[in-house]
């Protein structure tokens, strides 16, 4: 099922005005009721956000590029509602389709009046249609009777297919669906028993999971559709998500530390944050499955069985210094096992797993060349507390503070170099992006944003000093968005360092989030939610847009995923690439007279260098399996593709062995144990994840690797080096 019901949050770049954060609700949630048998609607506060929405979005005052709310408009709001219940079209049929025809050119006045019937109407035939198809498929999973040799094909992308005509058409696309997954638990070693009870359990978990949404989760889905057909990256928050992305910005929360995770019917702690409020307790553990959640040191224990996840979040989430008490059952106890009691403090709690880490990796002396050591940054995210930073301009979470504490780091241990890796950046807040380029510049401008009237300002690093002066890459691949192409764009602008990788996503728009709640008679509290809409666009210092055409590396890499299958290109209304005109900033180098000889250096290198090789043969099978678009049903086929990566797997991990690599964690994991994430054992399944951090990565080695080149072109050719890097006492002088 390709549910969109929950937002995605991808290649942000964010001014948040003081006055537009909200404070988080801590508030006890309703227990959840059977939406199954309960028809929805919308409420009184959906109608009113809806009007507020619609009011913003065709405002030119906030949004860059206001739509008028018309007919040709509410046809895209269909078509994306639709999308966004049934992307993979299994569960509509064209009849159906036919059926909401009369709603193509009426949501513009649902949404203008707040009258959102046809948003829940259209929901209550998918949830309709989901019962079907889960009862059809857990019939074909009692029944058992595949026939696995035979040249049948399950096509799984049908984004572009027509809508199946009638039911009789659905069974086809089910049955080899189900037929597909049965294969991959048969190719994984289960039993026929074992499968049957695992599929059966999934589909009815699929059924469960549409049952459970309500009105706020249609809701939300609604506004999205409407908000993306604007532009891809304006996005409606209902109060609940949009605490969450806040917390997501600031890298904190205030709760007890625990990440949890929903598996059968009780949410089970899946990692514990190191020195939180659970981690302090002593008893709880990862695996422990939480079943009953109480107030204070002793309010009535509310039996949380069968919940959502969220809404026990919402339970044990609350303000720093409050007490929860959490009724579980010990990983070791199973789901019979004996019930246990304990009691937290909730406490802020950093989230410092997607806080900005750093490396050492050194490189071998080779002939006259002595052994370099280059420092890597590695920023997940341009994360900022908003809120700290109001209170106390000098004590907040900030990527730029996080990272100027390891550039510290690293002058002290006198090191030749730094990578920065924005691989899979999504971007951030936009002050944070300025911020961080004013460590490697010494003032001056960053960025131009131009607003929907045509205003264009600068933004720029207005510090004396840098904290950071030598050798510099960014390391950037088609993940990295927004304010990581803001940085990388300044730096290749500057000439401050070289950036190295895949042409990124091609993301030049800012977004700002606006609280909903602000306006409606100031009656306080959280009931309308936040919009995050598009307001400017930005340019880089040089004059073009990131937009499209994304931060072009000097030195590439093979290309993971192509620009039509994943970046702004893939975006139906996403706003053209444009150019305005450049702002005055100092050249600090011009790479160009030697990218040249790193090219030469780097595929005279990479042709040894066995993990680089290996991962651009998996890249190159990854490509060519994923242009199919097909899997095959044939269990022989299948089970020499599989034996096949098995081989190649162990055959790497011996080279490996025999060349002194360091070994890949899970090299010895199944290439694919059939298993959806909430199907697998949560204790083992995050261990897993960690190692996956182990694996080597040839990428990063071998940007440091072209790094040390440029070094060593530079000092070994003074006359060229005053050609590459004229501003010889500036920020970027690279000669020793």
């Amino acid at each position: 099922m390709k549910a969109k019901l929950s937002y995605t949050l991808l290649a942000l770049a964010l001014t948040v005005p003081a006055v537009l954060i909200a404070q988080a609700d801590t508030a006890k949630p309703a227990a959840p009721t059977d939406t199954s048998v309960v028809p929805m609607g919308p409420t009184a506060d959906q109608q009113t956000t809806s009007k507020l929405v619609y009011g913003l979005l065709s405002d030119s005052r906030y949004a860059y590029r206001p739509r008028q709310l018309d007919d040709a408009l509410s046809a895209d709001i269909y078509k994306r509602y639709l999308d966004a219940l049934d992307g993979s079209k299994q569960f509509f049929t064209a009849q159906d389709i036919q059926g909401f025809m009369p709603y193509e050119t009426k949501l513009d006045d649902a949404i203008k009046s707040g009258q959102l019937a046809p948003a829940y109407d259209i929901f209550a035939v998918y949830r309709k249609r989901v019962a079907e198809r889960v009862a059809y498929a857990r019939n074909l999973v009692k029944h058992q009777n595949f026939d696995f040799n035979t040249d049948a094909r399950w096509y799984y992308d049908r984004e572009k297919a027509p809508w199946a005509a009638n039911g009789k058409e659905l069974d086809d696309i089910w049955y080899k669906s189900v037929m597909n997954d049965w294969l991959r638990l048969k190719l994984a070693g289960k039993k026929p028993d074992a499968i049957a009870q695992t599929l059966d359990k999934r589909y009815a978990n699929i059924q469960r999971s549409v049952d459970e949404l309500d009105s706020e989760d249609v809701f939300q889905s609604f506004m999205n559709a409407y908000t993306s057909a604007i532009d891809p990256h304006t996005d409606y928050f209902t109060p609940k998500t949009a605490e969450n992305f806040n917390q997501q910005m600031s890298l904190s929360l205030e709760g007890i530390g625990a990440v949890l995770q929903r598996q059968d019917d009780t949410v089970v702690i899946r990692e514990i944050v190191p020195g939180g409020p659970a981690d302090l307790s002593k008893k709880l553990q990862p695996g422990s499955r939480i079943v009953g959640v109480g107030q204070g040191s002793d309010g009535a224990i509310t039996d949380v069985i069968g919940w959502r996840t969220d809404d026990v979040v919402d339970l044990i989430r609350g303000k720093k210094g409050t007490r929860v008490r959490l009724e579980f059952i010990p990983p070791e106890g199973g789901l019979d096992g004996a019930h246990s009691m304990v009691t937290i403090v909730r406490d802020k709690v950093k989230l410092a797993e997607q806080a900005a880490k750093s490396e050492i990796m050194t490189l071998p002396a080779s002939g006259d060349e002595p052994e370099r050591r280059i420092g890597v940054v590695k920023l997940p995210a341009f994360y900022q507390d908003f809120e700290g930073r109001r209170r106390d301009p000098n004590n907040y979470t900030s990527a730029t503070r996080d990272v100027r504490k390891l550039l510290d780091g690293f002058k002290k241990q006198h090191l030749d170099g730094v990578v920065m890796d924005l691989r899979n950046n999504g971007g951030g807040s936009l002050d944070e992006a300025v911020d961080l380029t004013g460590l490697f510049i010494d003032q001056g401008p960053v960025v131009q944003v131009r607003e929907s009237g045509g205003r264009v300002s600068v933004s720029g690093d207005t510090t004396p000093g840098v904290s950071w002066d030598g050798p510099l890459a960014v390391l950037i691949n088609r993940g990295s968005a927004s304010a990581s192409e803001i940085f990388a764009g300044a730096i290749q602008d500057y000439g401050r360092g070289l950036v190295i990788g895949e042409t990124s996503f091609g993301k030049g728009t800012v977004q700002n989030l606006i609280d909903l709640d602000r306006w409606p008679a100031n009656e306080g509290g959280q009931r309308f939610g936040q919009l995050k809409l598009t307001i400017a666009q930005f340019f880089r210092v040089a004059g073009g847009s990131t937009q499209h055409k994304g931060v072009v590396p000097d030195i590439a890499f093979p290309v993971t995923v192509d620009a039509t299958e994943y970046g702004e290109d893939t975006y139906d209304n996403a706003l053209p690439w444009t150019k305005i005109a450049p702002v005055q900033h100092t050249q600090y180098g011009n790479f160009a007279p030697i990218l040249p000889k790193l090219e030469a250096m780097h595929d005279t290198r990479v042709k040894t260098d066995k993990e680089y090789q290996w991962w651009s043969e998996d890249v190159a099978t990854f490509r060519a399996e994923a242009a199919k678009k097909y899997v095959s049903l044939n269990e022989a086929d299948r089970r020499g593709e599989r034996d096949k990566q098995q081989t190649q797997r162990k055959e790497r991990q011996e080279e490996r062995k025999t060349l002194g690599l360091p070994l890949d964690p899970l090299a010895g994991d199944l290439a694919d144990d059939g298993l959806g994430a909430s199907e697998r054992d949560i204790v083992k399944d995050a261990q897993r994840e960690k190692l996956a951090d182990e694996r080597p990565d040839p990428l990063l080695h071998e940007s440091a690797a072209i790094l040390g080149d440029a070094i060593q072109v530079l000092d070994q050719d003074q006359k060229l080096s005053a050609v590459v890097l004229p501003e010889s006492t500036a920020p970027g002088s690279w000669a020793d």
